[in-house]
């Protein structure tokens, strides 16, 4: 494949040459529309215009808003988008500790004039809030990676106890530009989960690497999203360890997008990315995993041998994304579905009110009341439209909130008590 810069590995693992000038001429691109759509967005630069749907709809559904009173990026959240951004989070939290992760928490904001962070800072030139406090520059976090890996320096690392992954989540900033912010896709101020973890060799890295991968895969079909896979990767890193790549790609069950740089331009030596493609066509990165291959030597992070020697770590980046990203991609999936002609829903573990019971009649309600806080009891989001208005009413406002259950209590038999559930998805608005 000597030459090409793009390749395509398909779910049997043949390789495939992509020539961006004529991407249909790739067969695996040709069937698969979200590939074909991410590459023409992405590689080809043929950008979508149209307005993010997800921004209509969070403020629709009374999640997310921008607030005024604030810099630009930075967001407002409501009760229940406050709840759906905080269901994530645990949900990134317990991926993370199942991999038998550690937690730690480190500060928001860091010395501008510290060497090892001052020349990993340099790759966000102009990206970056800075401040000045008692004469000194200081700025604010745009990565997880600089507390964290002070702090791995000072730590005594045996080869025995390799992989250490280390988990954060953080508020962090990056000062994009005006026009770059657009909604919960980009924001100045986000929520960024970091799990690094920290290896003895490339081999065990590769292997972190794959774990991760799939992990996340996982993650993301949970959030009821399909993404696009792709690797980016030093032209001889691939040729060296081709058989790797494929093997991901295939566990996936995703044809991968491959791109071949000619030398190794970044700290890192590969990573792969799951894009989203909107309900516009336009991408955005959700998930990578990354082989870091430079910031130990930087922060002189090592662990003894064996055989007592001092050696450096290679360390695996990744995230599953930023919070507030994984959000704008579950509301543009449902976006996708009103364009489709289809109800709109979110995953019902997500839905912040995921019952809600409407009593027919007044002498009802101390029923429905009652069965609502059975429901909480076993840990399920219920609540009562006791508001005074009519049934067809209520049941409406319920599918213009997306409800999942709509549960209507009356009588049965003449006697109170009865009532009937029924699913989101065959019936209401959007």
């Amino acid at each position: 494949m000597a030459g090409v810069d793009y390749l395509v590995i398909d779910t049997s693992g043949r390789e495939h040459e992509l020539d961006l000038s004529d991407i249909d001429a790739c067969p695996p691109v040709a069937q698969d529309p979200l590939l074909r759509q991410f590459i023409l967005s992405e590689e080809v630069g043929h950008v979508p215009h149209e307005a993010p749907a997800h921004i209509r709809l969070m403020q629709r559904l009374e999640l997310v808003d921008y607030e005024p009173a604030s810099d630009v990026g930075h967001m407002r959240f409501y009760p229940k988008g406050a709840l759906m951004k905080d269901l994530i989070e645990d949900w990134v939290l317990d991926v993370a500790l199942s991999l038998g992760a550690m937690v730690i928490e480190t500060p928001t904001m860091y010395r501008a004039d510290e060497p090892d962070i001052r020349a990993q800072a340099e790759r966000f030139i102009e990206k970056d809030y800075r401040l000045r406090v008692g004469g000194k520059e200081l700025f604010l976090r745009f990565a997880g990676d600089f507390g964290l890996f002070r702090m791995m320096k000072d730590v005594r690392m045996s080869v025995r106890q390799l992989p250490v992954r280390i988990f954060e989540i953080a508020p962090s900033y990056r000062l994009e530009t005006r026009r770059e912010c657009v909604g919960l896709r980009r924001m100045r101020k986000f929520t960024m989960p970091d799990l690094h973890c920290f290896c003895k060799d490339l081999e065990q890295a590769k292997e972190e690497f794959r774990l991760l991968t799939l992990k996340y895969a996982e993650l993301l079909r949970g959030l009821g999203l399909d993404f696009v896979h792709a690797y980016r990767a030093e032209r001889e890193f691939y040729e060296e360890h081709r058989d790797f790549f494929v093997k991901v790609a295939a566990e996936l069950g995703k044809p991968t997008m491959v791109q071949l740089l000619p030398e190794r331009k970044h700290y890192w030596a590969l990573k792969n990315e799951f894009q989203y493609v909107d309900s516009a066509g336009k991408n955005f990165q959700l998930s990578t995993v990354q082989i870091d291959v430079e910031d130990s030597e930087r922060y002189g992070i090592t662990y003894t041998d064996v055989d007592g020697t001092e050696k450096g770590c290679v360390i695996v980046h990744s995230s599953p994304g930023s919070i507030e990203r994984l959000m704008c991609a579950v509301l543009e999936e449902a976006a996708k579905a009103i364009k489709a002609g289809r109800l709109a829903m979110l995953p019902t573990w997500l839905s912040p009110t995921q019952v809600r019971l409407i009593p027919i009649a007044d002498r009802h309600l101390d029923y429905a009341v009652k069965v609502a806080e059975e429901l909480v009891r076993a840990g399920i989001r219920a609540d009562v439209d006791d508001r005074r208005h009519t049934m067809d009413w209520k049941v409406r406002a319920a599918a213009m909130e997306w409800v999942p259950y709509v549960g209507v209590v009356g009588d049965r038999g003449g006697r109170r008590g009865g009532g009937r559930a029924t699913k989101r998805a065959r019936w209401g608005p959007n």
